[in-house]
């Protein structure tokens, strides 16, 4: 078993409240407070700045950090390894993932999860995120890994994978030569976007929402209802998109699609796993570790 006053310390960093971290871990404040100082006194070092009711990492505590992230990650891949020896996988997993995400980040995984399980069923449905979320309830997938906004209740979010929204367009595009515009020079320029129920499109409209930008003030030229379909569409016209930038690594290495930095902007979202509220079934659980040790 894993130092439990480890995973009391991590859970105080990822919270930065004591009260918080009890919260979450189903005990009391002076408990926490205990297993932090208890930690403390083993290292022989201060791992908490307290001060004025705030809680920040001293730089002993940020290293501490920075090995408990690497221990648990061990301690998950032992626990993995363990139940293969343990146990011979076979069964049918059928997986569902919104666009970005079945075509340019899912295939190395699938690759790398068959070769080690071959005995192993794959399925994948594609779709954009509503989609995905629709085929839980006709019983079609055990797994999705969607781009949106958590919105159904039923479903139980995990997060997956770090992603960034960026503005793109044709290296030669003749409206704009700069790689750097102002949230104004946006509002001027001809824009592509996904179809609507695309967890791109979802991303950027709460982006813009906070940003006090309404989607009206946009000059959107057309939706199209795929990635792969914007992409070709811009290296053919004078157009702009918002897209993964996993989507558009090859272009950017074939200097293909150029990313323009909008002043101020900086969209950043989390891919999630979801699947239905409760435990997760062993195959659904087994695809989330392997993908995890791949990260």
């Amino acid at each position: 078993m894993l130092d439990y006053r480890l995973q009391v310390f991590y859970t105080v960093c990822e919270t930065l409240s004591f009260n918080k971290a009890a919260e979450k871990l189903f005990i009391s404040q002076p408990a926490v407070t205990k297993h932090i100082k208890e930690l403390e006194l083993h290292f022989k070092t201060t791992l908490f700045n307290r001060a004025n009711k705030k809680v920040s990492l001293t730089e002993e505590g940020k290293l501490v950090k920075l090995y408990a992230e690497n221990v648990f990650k061990q301690y998950s891949q032992l626990e993995f390894d363990l139940n293969l020896i343990k146990n011979k996988t076979k069964g049918k997993l059928r997986l569902g993932a919104s666009t970005t995400i079945s075509q340019y980040i899912l295939p190395e995984i699938l690759a790398k999860f068959h070769a080690r399980f071959p005995e192993l069923k794959i399925s994948l449905t594609n779709g954009n995120s509503s989609e995905i979320e629709m085929l839980f309830t006709q019983n079609k997938i055990d797994l999705g890994i969607v781009e949106g906004i958590n919105k159904n209740t039923d479903l139980k979010y995990v997060a997956f994978l770090k992603d960034e929204i960026v503005l793109v367009g044709r290296v030669h595009n003749e409206l704009l030569q700069s790689d750097a515009i102002t949230i104004k020079q946006l509002l001027q320029l001809p824009l592509i976007t996904r179809e609507e129920g695309s967890g791109t499109l979802d991303i950027m409209n709460a982006y813009f929402k906070k940003q006090k930008i309404s989607f009206k003030d946009l000059h959107i030229e057309m939706q199209l209802g795929s990635t792969e379909a914007i992409k070709n569409y811009l290296l053919h016209s004078n157009c702009f998109a918002f897209l993964s930038v996993f989507s558009v690594h090859q272009e950017l290495l074939n200097n293909q699609l150029k990313i323009i930095d909008v002043k101020g902007f900086d969209i950043n979202r989390t891919l999630h796993y979801c699947y239905p509220q409760g435990q997760p079934t062993a195959l659904v659980e087994l695809f989330i570790k392997f993908a995890s040790a791949l990260r």
